[in-house]
C-alpha cells in the first residue's frame, strides 16, 4: 500500500505556505535555493513523467536525502528541512500527470 495522496497533500501544501510566510529576503534566497535543489533531485528520482500517487509513493519512501540537500546547500536552512522538502514536492507535483489546479484528474 503506497503512501496516501491526502497525507502528503496537506504536508506539502503546509511546506509551500510556510515558504510563501518567510518575510527575510535572505532566508527566503536560502529557502528558493534548497527548494530548487530538491525539485532537480525529485527530477533524477521519478523522472518528468509521474502520477501524483507515485509522487505521495516517493515521499512516503522517505525524505532523508531532503536534509542532506539542505545542508548541503544552506546549511543554516537545516531547521525547516522538511517544511522546505514539503515546499518542493508542492512545487513539483504540477508537473504531475493527474493533477491540475491543486486537486487530482480523474483519467
Amino acid at each position: 500500500m503506497g503512501y496516501p495522496l491526502a497525507n502528503a497533500l496537506f504536508q506539502w501544501e503546509e511546506g509551500y505556505r510556510a515558504l510563501q510566510a518567510l518575510g527575510d529576503p535572505r532566508e527566503r534566497r536560502l529557502a528558493d535555493r534548497v527548494v530548487d535543489v530538491v525539485k532537480e533531485e525529485l527530477r533524477r528520482r521519478i523522472g518528468p513523467t509521474f502520477s501524483a500517487e507515485e509522487l505521495a509513493d516517493l515521499y512516503g519512501a522517505g525524505t532523508d536525502w531532503c536534509l542532506q540537500v539542505t545542508i548541503d546547500v544552506a546549511p543554516a536552512a537545516e531547521g525547516d528541512a522538511q517544511s522546505l522538502a514539503d515546499a518542493a514536492f508542492w512545487l513539483y507535483l504540477r508537473g504531475a500527470g493527474d493533477f491540475a489546479g491543486g486537486r487530482q484528474l480523474l483519467v
